[in-house]
């Protein structure tokens, strides 16, 4: 069993920026491949990063392309997502998901551990 704990939510306006961390526990982290979804308010939830294994590989959804950084450090078994210049439509519940391979999935299905999920507020 792997559990993730995902922290750095909040409130920010339009334009701004914030930092989610997610931490793995409970197995070898360099054994997962990682990635953030988000679900908004009555929305399905969505991808929006994913990352390999030894971080050499990263893929984003379009909507937040150019703005997001999805980055992970193996040594603090952590994975982060830098938001830049938000948007009132990045407003979501941010879940941080990982799965036992060394490909990456832009398919919410295709992972195994899931974090509580932390909220993430745009106002414009």
């Amino acid at each position: 069993q792997v559990q993730l704990a995902e922290s750095g939510g909040g409130s920010v306006q339009s334009g701004g920026s914030l930092s989610l961390s997610c931490v793995a526990s409970g197995r070898t982290f360099t054994n997962y491949a990682m990635a953030w979804f988000r679900q908004g308010p009555g929305k399905e939830r969505e991808f929006v990063a994913t990352i390999s294994r030894g971080g050499g590989n990263t893929y984003y959804a379009d909507s937040v392309k150019g703005r997001f950084t999805i980055s992970r450090d193996n040594a603090k078994n952590t994975v982060y997502l830098q938001m830049n210049k938000l948007k009132p439509e990045d407003t979501a519940v941010y879940y941080c998901a990982g799965r036992s391979s060394m490909r990456t999935s832009l398919t919410q299905g295709n992972y195994d551990y899931w974090g509580q999920g932390t909220q993430v507020t745009v106002s414009s």
